[in-house]
């Protein structure tokens, strides 16, 4: 359970509950709250297989520590990054600097990120970009819901103009998908209270469904 106010407890349980479904052999699927949540969910991989990290957001997540904070939701591929099962990083959509800075940016690639911002995808292609994400590796998804762009996606408590668009995503997902082994999906920044049509929590669930089609097609097909 979440507890409000204890951000460490409720990263506690949400470790020991991703790890279960981890021992049970299923494919955990969390739904946030906000980014803050990825990095006990990263934690409990710590016993499996090493993992690269496919993360789609407006934000590069990176600062290492803001204001005494080093577990928020600007913080968590910082810390995934100082793991030793993290293999490596592949960040889409990275067009905003509100949660990290230059420093950050250049820390992530100096991890061995790779960090492509909207207009380089849309430059590259799909294909291209795909070329540039490790094949046959087990591969952790992390959605932040700001990645697409406001117009359809306005319900976020951080939005940014420049975003995706629904098939942009779903196209490289679907790549990554056939390229490797997927084991574990997060979806996080839906904001409710922000989400007056609802379209922000449909485009969610839209995408989660399709995704996880997309996963295990994929393996009925190895």
């Amino acid at each position: 359970d979440i507890v409000h106010t204890n951000t460490e407890k409720s990263h506690a349980n949400i470790e020991y509950g991703v790890r279960k479904i981890l021992q049970s052999g299923a494919l955990p699927v969390v739904v946030g709250g906000d980014h803050s949540v990825n990095a006990p969910i990263i934690r409990a991989f710590a016993d499996k297989s090493p993992i690269h990290i496919i993360q789609i957001d407006a934000h590069l997540d990176f600062v290492d520590e803001r204001h005494g904070v080093r577990y928020g939701h600007g913080n968590p591929m910082r810390r995934a990054s100082e793991t030793n099962f993290v293999t490596g990083m592949t960040q889409l959509g990275i067009r905003n600097v509100s949660s990290s800075n230059r420093a950050d940016h250049k820390a992530a690639e100096a991890a061995g990120s790779t960090i492509l911002s909207v207009r380089d995808v849309r430059r590259l292609g799909t294909e291209s970009v795909l070329k540039q994400i490790p094949k046959g590796v087990n591969y952790y998804i992390t959605i932040d819901i700001d990645g697409f762009d406001p117009s359809i996606a306005p319900g976020t408590g951080t939005p940014s103009h420049g975003g995706f668009t629904y098939y942009e995503v779903m196209e490289i997902l679907q790549g990554v998908a056939n390229q490797g082994e997927v084991v574990g999906i997060d979806l996080c920044e839906v904001a409710p209270d922000y989400d007056v049509s609802g379209s922000t929590s449909i485009l969610a669930a839209q995408v989660l469904m399709n995704l996880i089609g997309y996963v295990f097609h994929a393996r009925k097909q190895r």
